[in-house]
């Protein structure tokens, strides 16, 4: 991970107003269309807010994040029975931590890795994680040729990937990047589905994977 433990709000919420709910919502429709799914990991979960959506429709759900001001928001607005939150880095202790009362059906992450140094870093926790035949659920801004096209066309470059700021996104994917990170770290591509805008100038883009063995 690349911020520390500091870094962080006390946002409630959406963290991307309502382009977030929306990318939000579609998560959830993506999940609830997999049939056999009681238990969820969302991994670098913010505030809360995407664990609190999914586990309204009766899930288990636990929520990791390494921002402790994340993590206390996320339990004071999100925390129920069913949805509780760790503040945690990824890393193997994590995974010996979460997986004491068995393995998750699902493991969902979104807008994270993207902003990871290493993002295989993400692949290989999930991994772990799942059940043999669970579910990888990853969304990630889209980035393909003709979106990448327009905006040097455009000459919005500077604006699209401004670096005036602390954070933001240091790993750009396309389909074909991020189909081959799941496969070698041992997932199957099911589908993607895709967020926003115009066909191929998708905001973001949500691959649907498979653990093998």
């Amino acid at each position: 991970m690349i911020n520390p433990p500091e870094w962080g709000d006390q946002t409630v919420g959406p963290l991307n107003g309502e382009s977030g709910r929306g990318l939000a919502d579609l998560l959830v429709t993506v999940i609830r269309a997999e049939k056999g799914v009681q238990s969820v990991c969302d991994l670098g979960c913010g505030n809360g807010y995407l664990a609190g959506q999914i586990g309204a429709h009766g899930y288990r759900v636990v929520g990791v994040d390494a921002s402790r001001p994340y993590i206390e928001t996320a339990n004071r607005h999100y925390a129920r029975a069913n949805v509780s939150f760790r503040c945690a880095p990824f890393d193997q202790g994590l995974t010996n931590e979460l997986t004491t009362e068995g393995l998750f059906d699902l493991v969902v992450s979104s807008d994270v890795i993207e902003h990871l140094y290493r993002p295989s870093e993400l692949l290989s926790t999930a991994a772990p994680l799942l059940r043999s035949g669970g579910l990888l659920v990853v969304g990630t801004p889209y980035y393909g040729y003709l979106k990448n096209l327009a905006i040097s066309v455009l000459d919005r470059w500077d604006t699209h990937h401004s670096v005036h700021w602390d954070g933001g996104h240091i790993k750009l994917f396309s389909v074909r990047a991020l189909d081959a990170m799941a496969r070698s770290h041992g997932f199957e591509t099911i589908r993607f589905a895709f967020y926003g805008r115009m066909p191929w100038f998708w905001k973001n883009m949500i691959i649907v994977a498979k653990k093998v063995g």
